[in-house]
């Protein structure tokens, strides 16, 4: 028995976003429990510079750097965007003070949910769907009754593959978004 899209890929997926869900939930606590409140203001420093390093894969791969290797600048892009989130989501804790950070909070949630769909679905999904057909042909099967078996399995990949789509214009948002806390931050804090 072949194994489904949703248990082999989408869980897998669900659970990395869930991890982070906790571990920002946990993290907060602990904070909140040791009356180390303050350290998470400034968790959005660290956070915000390891995003900002993260984006060194993004332009080796639209080469306006030559130097690295990709595989490797994609590891550091994804490790340091995730923990670079989860410092950010631990600076906006469960405080309400002011919508632009939260703005940006969301806009950087959307876009840490994107890219985890590019990194962990959109390829293995790919792979999972070719192995799915090429397993139903050598059972003998025609090539309509293949494309009928996986038809849901295709309909979800198709829905997928525009991802990014969505990754690039949220992180511009997500970008304009923080940027905005940020002078707002230096302003309000007589730092400019």
């Amino acid at each position: 028995m072949t194994t489904s899209l949703w248990r082999q890929h989408v869980l897998p997926f669900t659970l990395l976003l869930g991890l982070l869900a906790v571990a920002t939930l946990l993290g907060d606590y602990v904070l909140h429990r040791l009356n180390l409140v303050w350290v998470g203001r400034y968790l959005g420093i660290p956070g915000t510079l390891l995003i900002i390093v993260s984006l060194v894969y993004s332009l080796r791969k639209r080469k306006v750097i030559a130097a690295g290797n990709p595989k490797s600048l994609l590891n550091l892009h994804e490790t340091g965007a995730w923990l670079g989130s989860l410092m950010v989501l631990l600076h906006a804790g469960i405080h309400f003070n002011a919508i632009l950070p939260w703005l940006a909070t969301i806009a950087m949630g959307v876009n840490v949910i994107s890219g985890m769909v590019g990194k962990i679905l959109l390829d293995r999904s790919r792979r999972h769907v070719q192995g799915q057909r090429e397993h139903f042909q050598l059972r003998g099967m025609s090539r309509p009754e293949v494309e009928q078996s996986v038809f849901w399995d295709a309909v979800m990949l198709d829905v997928m593959t525009k991802w990014r789509k969505v990754h690039i214009p949220i992180f511009i948002v997500f970008a304009v978004l923080s940027l905005g806390h940020i002078i707002s931050i230096f302003l309000f804090w007589g730092w400019i």
